[in-house]
This record gives C-alpha cells, structure tokens and sequence, in this order.
C-alpha cells in the first residue's frame, strides 16, 4: 500500500524542536511529495544559522519518515528563509575611545616622526606645517602629513583636496595625495560644517586611528600638525608614539613666547626632545614702499631658542601671496619665489641635521 502525505505528516509531527513545537505546527516543511514510495521534502529554517545547526534534525526526519509503510526512500533537504545575514562592516567612524596599546606606537614604515607645535593659536603653525611638507617632498624626500587639530582642521583646505578616504576592508584608511605629500586630517572624515564637541577620551581615539589605522606606507618622515595648546591630543600623541621630536613654531611676540614656554616645558616634561624653533611673521615688507616693519617685535624666537640651547631653523616673514595660496589650495612652498626658497632653506636644513 502505498504512503500518503498525511501520514509522512504525521511522521514528521513526532520530531519535537528543542524551542517548542514540530516540524509541521512550526509550518517547516516545504515542496512535500510522495510518488511510488519516494519521498522528498525541505525542511526551511528561520534563518541560515539556524539551518547551519539542523543537520541532525534533517537526518531524524528522513529515518522517521523511512519508517512510514510504502516508502522506499526518502530524500530531505535544508534550507532557511531569507537571505543570509551579513555582518556589518567595520565602521571608519573616528573618535572613539582609544585602544589599550603596549607602550608607544611604532608606525610601519615612518622613519621619523616629528610634531610641529605651538603654545597658542594664530601664529601660522599650519601653514608652516603645509608648506614645510611640499618643502620636504620638493627635496626628494618622502613625506606625510597629519593634521591632528581635530577641533580646526584646516589642511584639507590648505593643501587643496576634499574628499573621503578609502578603505579596503573598513578597517584600514587609504590616505590621500597632494602637491607630493601623503596626507591625512579628521577634516576628510567629518561634515567641514560641523563643530567637533568631543571630550578627551574621543580625541585621543581619533589620533590613534589616525596614527595606527592609516596606512602611510614608505615615509622619510611624517609631519604631525598639532593644534595649538598643551592638551590631550598632545598627550597622546608625546605618550604613545615614538616621536623623533618636536619643532615649536611662534611668533617673536612676547605674549607668543610665553604661551611657547609652556610648549616647551611640556614637551621636556614628556621627555619629547625639541629640535628646533621656527620664528613666523619674523618681519613685514610692505608690498608698496618695501619699508621693513617688526609687527611684532624682533628677535623674540632666536633669542629663546638660543637660551634653551636649540637651533633657529628659520625666520619667516609676513607674506600676503603666503596667505592667498594657503587659502587657494596650493601652498606657496610648491612654486618659485622668495617664501619657497625661505621654506626651502628649512627643509634642507632638516634633512642635513638628520631629522628628515
């Protein structure tokens, strides 16, 4: 006599899931047929995991089934509803908090890592910063750049490139290229518009995915621009990362040099060596007359540096053409001229002091 459906049904009702209820009042089974003795079903899980864990179920229910009078074979297959799940990416989303690490962070590849800052804001560190790189790279050298002014990112702008990054697994960073620079900022990850309200804790995160996830390949050196101040990100940054040194850029005023002291004694404090100082808007030649005038004040830098015991590396005036091709993109160091050449003497003065 031959099997029907309603008894393979039946069958297949006495194979209890551990979560309660069978195969049929769970309305498991699917494409039932029965034809001269041969019996074929699917069993359709809730999801892919759950038919990944079901193989020994499937195998009970064709044993079950064979027992059925009439049936000579029995042929039961799995699959599950739905797609499979699939995992999320991981996020590039900067400033979280940071990862513990043992002991300072060597980056892949960086031969030198100096930091470029400053006691307080507005004496041009970033311009610095920007037309010092180009500088290096015009030399031959092979540099980067990183902008770790997280609240005022301003290198994205200065060196002429707006665009995210890439990442080949969501994990690493494809940093970016200009004027022969390798370059990364948190300008190219957030909204430009945005203000950044971030406690310390995110801050140092940001850094440090900066600084570890980013791959930056091959360097000579890699710039950090930091911002202006003696807080977190310059912490972090002296604490967990193996810094060749520090080159302090100010003004020669005297309320600069006293916001440059605290620099300083932040960095000895760190034990971060500081390589050198750099005087900016060191004097005013006017465009008109070519008066010289000492806007503010004269010989500040030098003098401080010489009471320290650190070099000058150079004095930069006040220049409006400096300014307009920071803010055009094309920072003054890539061309020809009087700045590109006062920034060249820097550049070629690191590297034959070794520090580039």
């Amino acid at each position: 006599m031959a099997a029907t459906e309603q008894q393979i049904k039946d069958a297949l009702e006495s194979l209890g899931l551990p979560d309660g209820g069978n195969l049929i009042s769970r309305d498991m089974i699917r494409a039932l047929s029965v034809e001269n003795g041969v019996v074929r079903f699917v069993i359709e899980a809730p999801t892919p995991e759950l038919a990944r864990r079901m193989e020994g179920l499937r195998q009970a229910a064709e044993q079950v089934v064979g027992q059925v009078a009439g049936v000579t074979s029995v042929q039961a297959a799995l699959t599950a509803h739905g797609p499979a799940e699939q995992k999320a990416p991981p996020s590039l989303k900067v400033g979280g908090h940071p990862k513990p690490q043992d002991g300072p962070m060597k980056i892949s590849g960086v031969k030198r890592i100096l930091a470029i800052g400053s006691g307080k804001g507005g004496v041009g560190k970033s311009t610095v910063s920007s037309n010092l790189a180009v500088a290096l790279a015009k030399q031959g050298r092979k540099v980067g750049l990183l902008d770790a002014d997280i609240y005022g990112p301003s290198q994205p702008r200065m060196m002429g490139i707006q665009k995210r990054p890439s990442s080949p697994d969501g994990k690493t960073i494809i940093p970016l290229q200009s004027h022969g620079v390798t370059l990364m900022s948190i300008g190219f990850m957030l909204d430009p518009d945005k203000a950044v309200v971030w406690r310390g804790p995110m801050l140092m995160g940001a850094l440090q995915q900066m600084l570890g996830q980013v791959q930056w390949g091959e360097l000579d050196v890699l710039l950090v621009d930091l911002p202006p101040g003696t807080g977190d990100v310059q912490l972090t940054l002296c604490q967990k990362t193996e810094l060749t040194g520090a080159i302090l850029v100010s003004t020669p005023q005297d309320v600069a040099l006293i916001d440059a002291r605290k620099a300083l004694d932040m960095f000895a404090s760190l034990k971060t060596p500081v390589l050198g100082m750099i005087e900016n808007m060191s004097t005013h030649i006017c465009s008109n007359c070519g008066h010289e005038e000492h806007i503010f004040g004269h010989g500040g830098v030098a003098k401080e540096a010489e009471n320290l015991g650190v070099p000058l590396l150079g004095a930069l005036p006040i220049d409006l053409d400096t300014r307009l091709a920071g803010d055009a993109g094309t920072p003054i160091a890539a061309g020809d001229g009087p700045m590109a050449e006062a920034y060249g003497r820097i550049a070629e003065g690191l590297i034959k002091g070794g520090m580039a």
